[in-house]
């Protein structure tokens, strides 16, 4: 350990840092955020801003989470078409055919089987196709082609 390193100091991994960047300027997100173990890194933007600005902070400290924001996170479930929600297992831009003009993965009331892919979500220049959980008709989508999505939130709906 040298003088710069400090026992318990957290190492900021810059390219990281540079990547959300660039993701936030691909998806017109103001602000993004991982976590990784014990780091937590945060970059955002201001609206209209040109230029990310860059925080980087160590982890809360984990706490029981409050009953209020279950709650309140209960009428939006409840809203949900009964089937099976497909969500989105990461942060980005779901795109709901192949390429601009290509018909759709998976159209309301068109039938998929299970791991059939029904939409795709980019996150970082990768593309992650989303596979259906279950065989079914779809009843429901979502989310517009070339929305931003956020983690775990409901995509498409299978019955």
């Amino acid at each position: 350990m040298n003088d710069k390193q400090e026992k318990g100091a957290m190492q900021v991994d810059v390219q990281l840092v540079r990547d959300l960047a660039a993701l936030l300027d691909d998806t017109n997100l103001t602000e993004i955020e991982v976590e990784d173990g014990d780091r937590k890194i945060r970059v955002a933007r201001k609206a209209g801003a040109v230029a990310p600005a860059y925080v980087a902070a160590p982890a809360p400290v984990a706490t029981p989470a409050a009953a209020a924001p279950a709650v309140a996170a209960a009428p939006a479930e409840a809203a949900l078409p009964s089937g099976t929600t497909v969500r989105s297992p990461i942060v980005g831009t779901a795109y709901l055919a192949a390429e601009p003009g290509a018909p759709a993965y998976a159209a309301i009331g068109s039938t998929v089987k299970q791991g059939d892919t029904v939409l795709i979500v980019e996150a970082m220049k990768v593309m992650n196709a989303i596979p259906a959980p279950t065989s079914g008709k779809v009843k429901a989508v979502l989310v517009d082609n070339g929305q931003p999505v956020e983690y775990d939130q409901p995509l498409i709906v299978i019955e």
